[in-house]
């Protein structure tokens, strides 16, 4: 029992000296990160606590109800959506960016040999890429990839390099390639097979097939992840830059008066309806949109380069504040609630919007992810993941891990 509680322990590297608050850490150049808890008043050891506890539930916690981690025979793992029983591109790739933040290597590369080896495509013309969604034997339920799943990919390698070394820093590489050359390397558009950005836009489109490939999703754009492969990528680390700061003012032209971003959009910021649902009015912040409060913010505290992410980071923040009794997870664009519940993880990402806020109403938001239980239930996948992400990014530990 000794062994395993050690086991389950997660390793946390030192605190160290917190960032300022109420401005830009700009964390690339100092390696100093906000630390919101501390700001209200935690101590270090009940962060480690509450970070400990948020691992040990979704990663070891019961099989039936608490966990989203199940381990594959001697080395590898997948990461499940309960909900829907499936294994998502976006789940795994989430999964090995916790863990390498966490110091974890074992689950680490049991996640990443489950994608290799099941997910990814390994000759035709969707090689390179990753099919969004498995079953959890392994078959592939589709064989087209989501955008997310591989710019998380990518990213957590490079941060696995940086804190590992080994071959990571080359498949994140190979990842990149893939996204941005794949119809120069098919010799056309084949199957339907498209690049992951719109080169002419320099924008992250929603699905690298056919029509899904002419629009975008807000909560795909992460200049953060832009500006790092523009230092570390192996090719075209010019296009990137000029990606990250495309996706900066991207936000500014789709972010609502209110403060809120649609699900799906046009390249241009304009809300766009789902083509596949004809029910919707393209006017829907959904469960997509809660993570572009997260890339806004995270993008602030790392880099700093545009003060308009602070008062963006305000807006829906107060906006929240002003609903009674409490905020609820869906609503149109001008701020009608749309369903009757809260969910966790756009309490998790309001909370790391705090990271680039000065409002007055901030710390409200960092206390109640602090309150919230970690996710149980048939639901647990998503708002389990933001949860997670929630508490490393508000407490520092969400950190850039150079390569060697």
């Amino acid at each position: 029992m000794i062994l395993l509680a050690v086991a389950l322990t997660v390793i946390q590297p030192p605190l160290g000296p917190a960032a300022p608050a109420g401005r830009s850490p700009k964390s690339f150049a100092t390696g100093r990160y906000r630390n919101l808890f501390r700001e209200v008043g935690k101590n270090d050891r009940e962060i480690c606590d509450k970070i400990n506890v948020a691992w040990k539930q979704l990663f070891y916690g019961d099989d039936a109800s608490e966990r989203i981690y199940y381990p594959v025979g001697s080395d590898m793992a997948y990461i499940k959506d309960v909900g829907n029983n499936d294994v998502r591109s976006e789940g795994m790739s989430y999964g090995m960016m916790l863990a390498v933040q966490l110091g974890r290597r074992e689950e680490f590369d049991r996640l990443w040999k489950w994608a290799r080896t099941y997910m990814r495509h390994s000759s035709g013309p969707w090689k390179g890429y990753f099919a969004w969604q498995c079953d959890p034997s392994g078959h592939k339920m589709t064989k087209f990839p989501a955008s997310d799943g591989e710019e998380y990919f990518a990213m957590a390698l490079f941060f696995a390099a940086g804190r590992w070394g080994g071959s990571y820093r080359a498949d994140a590489d190979s990842i990149l390639h893939t996204m941005l050359h794949k119809e120069r390397d098919n010799k056309g558009v084949v199957d339907t097979a498209m690049n992951m950005f719109n080169l002419a836009s320099h924008q992250v489109v929603f699905v690298p097939n056919g029509e899904a490939a002419s629009f975008t999703d807000p909560s795909y754009h992460l200049p953060a992840f832009y500006e790092l492969w523009g230092r570390w990528a192996k090719e075209d680390r010019a296009f990137w830059r000029s990606a990250a700061s495309t996706s900066r003012s991207f936000f500014r032209r789709t972010a609502s008066p209110v403060g809120l971003f649609p699900d799906y959009a046009s390249f241009d910021g304009k809300p766009l309806k789902a083509p596949w649902d004809p029910k919707s009015k393209g006017d829907l912040f959904g469960f997509d949109a809660f993570r572009v409060a997260g890339n806004i913010a995270t993008d602030y505290a790392w880099f700093g380069s545009d003060r308009w992410q602070v008062s963006q980071s305000n807006r829906p923040l107060e906006f929240f504040a002003r609903q009674k009794p409490k905020y609820v997870s869906n609503y149109s664009l001008d701020g009608k609630p749309l369903v009757d519940f809260q969910s966790t993880g756009l309490v998790s990402m309001n909370a790391v919007g705090a990271l680039a806020s000065d409002s007055s109403v901030a710390p409200s938001f960092v206390r109640a992810l602090w309150d919230a239980p970690v996710p149980r239930g048939q639901w647990r996948y998503y708002d389990g993941m933001l949860y997670l992400f929630g508490l490393l990014q508000a407490s520092g530990r969400y950190r850039i891990w150079a390569p060697k």
